[in-house]
């Protein structure tokens, strides 16, 4: 269903979940549209709600240097920070990244922080990915582990780009077609209200110890 947008590919959610699928609530927009302040802000109110809740993953933000973005890091829950991609660094391994326009794609470096962040622990409650785009993508390992979450009972909130071009990347096409998936559509209108409608079918979604 598309929630206003918000949909769920393949069916109802409610006849997903029964059939053991994996639960997976995805944010898309525009660029900037808030989908990152969003996810954590949701982030936020289920630890509250929930102190014990274990919550893995990671969000993506600028680098930004005298006021001119400059690149992009990835930044576990806990903290932790890494290089995504940057537009400044010149050495000769950087000659060797993939490209996203001005930026190169730091794939060590993203690997090293996020994917110990996405293997399936006995205690984890949520897992958290901001986003599912094209500069992690170049990652070979980074969709298997998101494939992998989604064979397992615990569910994921992540952030998808919207198609460019009108053309969609396939691995989003593949997360937005899976059963299990419902969809939420961020837009100026309606971002400041879509947390208290993601926020309660997240938090029944979410095992209960």
């Amino acid at each position: 269903m598309e929630l206003g947008s918000v949909s769920a590919a393949h069916g109802s959610v409610e006849s997903g979940i029964m059939a053991g699928v994996g639960k997976c609530i995805l944010v898309t927009g525009p660029p900037g549209v808030g989908k990152t302040t969003l996810i954590m802000r949701i982030c936020e109110n289920l630890k509250l709600s929930n102190p014990n809740i274990k919550l893995q993953g990671f969000y993506s933000q600028e680098i930004r240097q005298g006021g001119e973005r400059v690149g992009f890091e990835v930044v576990t829950l806990d903290g932790r920070r890494a290089r995504l991609a940057s537009s400044t660094i010149s050495s000769p391994e950087s000659r060797q990244w993939p490209a996203v326009g001005k930026y190169k794609v730091d794939i060590a470096s993203f690997e090293s922080l996020v994917l110990p962040e996405l293997k399936i622990r006995e205690d984890t409650g949520l897992f958290i990915v901001d986003e599912v785009g094209k500069m992690e993508l170049f990652s070979s390992y980074f969709f298997p582990a998101i494939l992998n979450i989604l064979q397992s009972n615990i569910p994921l909130l992540a952030t998808v780009p919207i198609p460019k071009f009108g053309k969609d990347i396939p691995a989003v096409v593949r997360l937005k077609n899976h059963p299990g998936a419902t969809i939420f559509t961020l837009d100026k209108s309606n971002r400041d209200a879509m947390k208290d409608r993601i926020y309660p079918q997240l938090a029944g979604m979410l095992l209960k110890p």
